[in-house]
């Protein structure tokens, strides 16, 4: 019968190049915690826990913040599918950045010439830029100021990866499963139910910077027009509504 090997803090400090102060931190906040205790009271990790640690290491060079990065491995997201993801994300960017560098060449070619630019031109370089449709400028338009959009532009662009992660893995994941608790008839002031509000919210306050104000206006946009802030024209309207009301409820509701 084999043994596993176990490292004590030092050791894996070492392997790792962390410190051990940041190690005992991590074990702190339950980021990374030793699956086993000596008889004198001291840390031993375990090769499950060196997976966990990896799995940690990669997202954090991904940019993810180590709130975000536990609630990714605790949640079960597979870290391999979300470098997948991240991958696809970043060569559809290079894709798109191609694009609109041929753009801007032909633009810059013709104002070089003194010509004006034709409006065929101008429309494809402003659609590479990837902007908002107009349809979702307008219904953000009713509930964020100038000042307001572009401090959301420029979360965004700050985030980079985490971003990604945000929108396209944990985000859609934590709605899904509202969703599944809302049809099963599980009340909004259910602890189930309030901790995913909970962590909405904290992902709200990272997209955001902690802006309310944009957080209120954002998700009132969504909720008056969820077509047109998707750019998905078959976006279920009555059924987001819906889940976003039983959400505010959660989120209203005394403690």
């Amino acid at each position: 019968m084999t043994t596993s090997a176990t490292w004590k803090v030092g050791r894996l400090a070492e392997a790792s190049g962390l410190t051990v102060r940041t190690l005992h931190h991590w074990d702190t906040i339950r980021l990374l915690s030793p699956s086993q205790r000596t008889t004198g009271g001291h840390r031993e990790y375990t090769e499950e826990d060196l997976v966990r640690l990896y799995q940690v290491l990669a997202l954090r060079s991904l940019g993810l913040a180590l709130d975000t990065i536990a609630a990714c491995l605790d949640a079960g997201v597979d870290p391999a599918r979300l470098v997948r993801d991240h991958l696809t994300s970043v060569e559809t960017s290079l894709a798109a950045l191609g694009v609109l560098r041929e753009r801007l060449v032909r633009l810059g070619d013709e104002l070089s010439a003194d010509q004006n630019p034709t409006a065929t031109a101008l429309l494809d370089a402003l659609r590479a830029i990837g902007a908002p449709g107009p349809e979702g400028e307008r219904s953000l338009g009713h509930h964020l100021d100038a000042d307001q959009s572009q401090v959301l532009r420029a979360r965004a662009t700050a985030l980079g990866p985490a971003m990604h992660y945000v929108l396209e893995v944990e985000w859609p994941e934590l709605y899904r499963r509202a969703e599944r608790l809302r049809a099963a008839g599980t009340p909004p002031t259910d602890p189930k139910v309030r901790r995913l509000v909970a962590r909405m919210d904290e992902l709200s306050a990272l997209v955001t910077g902690g802006d309310a104000g944009i957080s209120a206006g954002v998700r009132a946009a969504w909720h008056d027009d969820p077509a047109a802030m998707s750019g998905d024209p078959g976006a279920p309207a009555d059924d987001w509504r819906e889940l976003a009301d039983y959400l505010d409820r959660a989120r209203n509701s005394p403690a």
